[in-house]
């Protein structure tokens, strides 16, 4: 039978790693640039949720096929011609998928280990948009969590929510899972899409 979780930990890490290999490409990184990006962006915010859930091994060195997986991508990133013509605003996507995967997943886990909701959500959080704004600090980029014109962090802990309460009111399985993932991955892609933004700018600017 096939682990729905672990497929989607799979995809998660994939799209992830995708959206720091493109800003990586951006940035003329070497190859050790763009696997340490991508690596960083993929298993960052699951690394930071194990220390501070004190759960060893942490989650990627259990399971080293993740690791692997990252280096034989940035090997093909790094030597792909067209891979530098990637402009960094085709990561929205693949950062959408990887948000809303490990934000749903790192929550789960967090109440696997007992503890509240609301906690459960802020590690939720924490798993779903630490990999990125590691990303972005080290390139040289604003990260998408404190950008004023962004909602991130705000959907992350809001799916998180959702499914909280599918998975109470439906019971455990795949469509609370489901409904999770898709309310973060579609109000994410909404958010860049039509420019939604928790604050305006006063003076109308954008």
């Amino acid at each position: 039978m096939v682990d729905i979780i672990y497929v989607l930990e799979m995809i998660g890490v994939i799209a992830f790693a995708i959206s720091g290999m493109i800003v990586a490409r951006s940035k003329n990184m070497d190859p050790v640039g763009v696997f340490t990006i991508g690596f960083i962006t993929a298993l960052g915010g699951g690394t930071l949720r194990d220390l501070m859930m004190d759960n060893h091994p942490l989650y990627w060195i259990k399971h080293q096929e993740q690791p692997i997986l990252i280096l034989v991508m940035a090997i093909v990133f790094s030597y792909w011609s067209r891979a530098h013509k990637l402009r960094e605003s085709r990561i929205v996507f693949p950062d959408a998928i990887g948000l809303g995967i490990f934000s749903i997943l790192g929550a789960q886990l967090a109440l696997d280990l007992g503890h509240s909701w609301f906690i459960a959500s802020l590690l939720g959080v924490m798993t779903g948009t630490f990999g990125g704004a590691l990303r972005d600090t080290l390139c040289n980029e604003v990260p998408f969590i404190f950008r004023k014109d962004q909602i991130y962090a705000s959907i992350s802990f809001a799916g998180c929510w959702v499914y909280f309460v599918c998975q109470w009111w439906l019971g455990s399985g795949p469509v609370p899972l489901t409904v999770g993932l898709l309310f973060i991955v579609i109000v994410r892609l909404l958010a860049v899409r039509y420019d939604i933004r928790l604050q305006r700018d006063p003076a109308g600017n954008r």
